[in-house]
C-alpha cells in the first residue's frame, strides 16, 4: 500500500485502521482516525493550534532522518509543512 500523509496532523498512515472515516463508514485516505471520523473533523482547531499539539509528541520531534530536533526547530518546520496539507489550504 503506498504510503499516505493524514492531510491535518502530517502523520504517516501506514494501515487502513489508521485512516480516518466519512459519515458513511467508508475509509477516508485523505485524513486520520485521530482528525476525521464519521465525516467530520474530530476538532475544530486551527493550523497553529494542530501545530503547537503534534509538537507535544515526543516521537513527532524528528526529521524524515529520525534525528532529533527541539521543539522549537520542530514548530519552525512545520510552520512551513502544514499550509501545504489539504486541511489548511482551504483556510
Amino acid at each position: 500500500m503506498e504510503q499516505k500523509i493524514c492531510q491535518s496532523c502530517g502523520m504517516p498512515m501506514t494501515t487502513a485502521e489508521e485512516f480516518g472515516t466519512n459519515q458513511d463508514g467508508t475509509l477516508n485516505q485523505d485524513y486520520c482516525i485521530y482528525c476525521f471520523k464519521e465525516g467530520n473533523f474530530t476538532e475544530q482547531i486551527t493550523m497553529d493550534e494542530m501545530i503547537t499539539q503534534c509538537a507535544e509528541y515526543p516521537d513527532s520531534l524528528k526529521d524524515e532522518k529520525g534525528n532529533s530536533m527541539s521543539k522549537e526547530e520542530f514548530i519552525a518546520k512545520m510552520q512551513a509543512y502544514f499550509p501545504t496539507l489539504k486541511r489548511w489550504q482551504q483556510q
